[in-house]
């Protein structure tokens, strides 16, 4: 990837200094407003390249449609649900979390849970300082030999597993993503969540919140769960249905919870809170002082690497970009931005576009598939100045505008070789380009090969017309009336009916109708 310029971040919450001192070091400046006002941070996001946050700023669409320079949400922490990505992906901003800096933290609160609800160690506490001695009231059960089933087998809850195992706990549990046999390298049997309900003693989550986990454990799910079993959320508010968990409580089929997170925090409704059998804490998941010092230096320091263009760690909405942080990316990104920005010129006169096809061939051509495609997309909807695609935004845009993208790779001999067709109002176009010498090239423009291959770079004039001994002194006589002078001229290979000839020039025509009397069409760039 590029380097992207982040010039000013704004910190709107309480972050370890390390965050500051990191950005500030490598050129960032850096502003920290904490417990600002949803009104104020739309007044004044637009000032910033960069935004930090912790959990409790709420990154809004409408606070997104007023970041008018903003390149970068970054999340100290793990869970971006308090952001709305989808608003921020499609004005082509990267969300971007710190996946590891709070793992440890959340893993250890987890397990303190479990052992709590295991021994009901809060409630004995708080019952001796009340001057009790409750030993029959505060009975409880050992760990060793119990079931622990692990909803979500990331890196939390593979670090719960690994802690719990130690306890002589089985551990069981259900991940959509991380592979069977991945898990079972570290000791926990993947199995369906129907299968694993009616198995487990104790059960902790450790998913996000999204529509497919949002009351994950419900009324039926607890109905088919072991009569007193015990769960622990430490992940987000919802993926317990609280009003269900109320319930299980009341009638026994859960005999305790452990609740870090709430629907609402702080919780209005206390019915859980006050539970006997509920130990519930403020989300203290991420706050002790190591999670919040490698939270707070891991979020500056992946910002930093992006700038730098090294590295992109934690973007969860800009997977397209993971591959491109090489020179040769640069250039291939360069080449199909550039083969998309002039077929859009080559056909502005023919809206709507429609369909476009995009052909990789060679080898080199086979480790860009993820991000050619977006390439020559940004190229084509470069006009677009609203929306401002990028890398990043560029698909959900064409998709938006009904444009039926496809792509295709296969092999070839000899430099790999980008193709694109497209057709708009039923007109077809196509071109082809590489990279050659370090350097993106033109080798095809609608069936005109050219003899040479055409550097994409400075401005590029494309016109059609028949070859003649009178063409370039003609042209020639237009372009010095409008003050514009020809630095290099091509022309194709073959003479078909009407081919497109190049010209490089000192700088583009105001109005391309001036060459009506001389040639059949033209197209002007500036690369």
């Amino acid at each position: 990837m590029a380097p992207t310029s982040i010039k000013s971040v704004l910190i709107s919450e309480s972050v370890d200094p390390r965050c500051r001192t990191i950005l500030e070091e490598n050129g960032i400046q850096v502003t920290e407003k904490q417990n600002m006002k949803k009104e104020e941070l739309i007044a004044e996001i637009g000032l910033y390249d960069g935004l930090v946050v912790r959990s409790a700023t709420k990154v809004t669409a409408d606070i997104i449609s007023a970041a008018h320079n903003l390149k970068i949400i970054g999340r100290a922490g793990t869970g971006v649900d308090n952001v709305d990505v989808d608003a921020a992906t499609h004005k082509g901003i990267i969300v971007m979390n710190t996946p590891s800096g709070n793992t440890i933290s959340a893993a250890e609160l987890t397990c303190a849970l479990l052992m709590s609800l295991s021994r009901n160690v809060p409630q004995a506490a708080m019952s001796m300082k009340q001057g009790n001695w409750d030993r029959k009231k505060f009975m409880g059960s050992e760990l060793f030999g119990k079931v622990l089933g692990i909803v979500g087998l990331g890196r939390i809850g593979k670090e719960v597993a690994t802690r719990m195992q130690a306890f002589g706990m089985k551990t069981i549990g259900y991940d959509p993503i991380t592979p069977p046999e991945v898990t079972a390298s570290w000791g926990v049997e993947q199995m369906s969540l129907e299968q694993l309900w009616p198995l487990c003693d104790y059960i902790t989550v450790h998913t996000p919140l999204m529509p497919s986990t949002v009351g994950l454990l419900n009324d039926d799910t607890f109905a088919k769960c072991k009569k007193g079993v015990k769960v622990v959320n430490c992940a987000r508010g919802g993926i317990i249905d609280e009003a269900a968990l109320l319930r299980a409580l009341e009638s026994g089929q859960c005999g305790g919870a452990g609740l870090d997170v709430f629907n609402e925090e702080p919780p209005k409704n206390r019915s859980l809170v006050d539970h006997p059998n509920v130990i519930s804490c403020p989300h203290l998941g991420a706050s002790t002082k190591e999670a919040q010092a490698r939270c707070g230096e891991d979020i500056a320091q992946q910002i930093v690497d992006m700038v730098k263009g090294k590295n992109l760690v934690g973007a969860v909405n800009a997977q397209v970009l993971a591959s491109t942080f090489s020179q040769e990316s640069h250039l291939l990104i360069k080449l199909g931005e550039s083969l998309g920005a002039l077929l859009q010129s080559c056909s502005a006169a023919k809206k709507p576009l429609s369909w476009v096809q995009i052909t990789t061939q060679g080898e080199c051509m086979k480790s860009c598939a993820g991000y050619m495609k977006s390439a020559v997309l940004v190229g084509l909807l470069s006009q677009d100045t609203e929306r401002r695609p990028n890398l990043i935004n560029v698909l959900s845009l064409s998709k938006q505008k009904e444009i039926e993208v496809s792509q295709t790779h296969g092999a070839s001999e000899g430099d790999g070789v980008c193709k694109v067709e497209l057709v708009a109002s039923g007109c077809r176009y196509n071109v082809s380009g590489s990279v050659q010498g370090g350097i993106p090239v033109l080798l095809e423009l609608n069936g005109s090969v050219f003899r040479q291959p055409i550097a994409l770079c400075g401005n590029l004039l494309f016109f059609k017309a028949s070859g003649g001994p009178q063409l370039l002194s003609s042209l020639a006589g237009v372009l010095t009336a409008n003050g514009v002078e020809i630095q290099s001229f091509s022309a194709p290979t073959a003479h078909p009916e009407d081919p497109w000839h190049c010209m490089g020039v000192s700088s583009l025509l105001p109005d391309l109708s001036v060459l009506k009397p001389v040639v059949k069409d033209a197209s002007q760039l500036q690369i």
